[in-house]
């Protein structure tokens, strides 16, 4: 695992972190994200299950041995980007219905839920990125101190 990166004096705050394409590697995204928002002040439920399943299916799906995935999070205004990177480019993801008994085939409906926008941009050969997007409201700035 290479080391994240979180650039404070970026003026887009951003983190992204390389992970083995392992059931750990996709553990380990869902909690680093979960710690990256916490730090930024966000909101948790929405984004960490888009994280959660984007690095579960990229650890499923997009696993070539050797080669990491790659998760990066980054905040313009109060919309918030999630992407997902492997080196399946060949494997596009699409949503479908799962069978009632299977335990899963669920995670992009799952994303489809919880996100605003999602899709997939193709990279340099042979890679994918799977992005994500939640918007946010505006903070409430509390009651009003000047007075008429």
């Amino acid at each position: 695992m290479a080391a994240p990166e979180n650039q404070l004096a970026s003026p887009v705050p951003h983190f992204s972190v390389r992970l083995s394409p392992t059931p750990r590697g996709a553990r380990l995204a869902r909690l680093l994200a979960e710690q990256q928002l916490r730090t930024w002040g966000m909101p948790l439920e929405r984004p960490t299950q888009i994280v959660a399943e984007l690095a579960a299916n990229a650890a499923t799906h997009g696993r070539v041995p050797g080669r990491d995935f790659q998760l990066l999070l980054y905040l313009v205004g109060h919309t918030l980007r999630i992407e997902v990177t492997d080196t399946r480019g060949d494997r596009l993801p699409r949503p479908q219905l799962a069978p009632a008994e299977g335990e899963s085939g669920r995670g992009l409906l799952l994303v489809e839920a919880f996100a605003d926008r999602w899709g997939v941009t193709h990279g340099r050969h042979p890679r994918k990125t799977v992005w994500a997007e939640v918007s946010f409201p505006a903070a409430d700035p509390g009651p009003s101190t000047l007075r008429p």
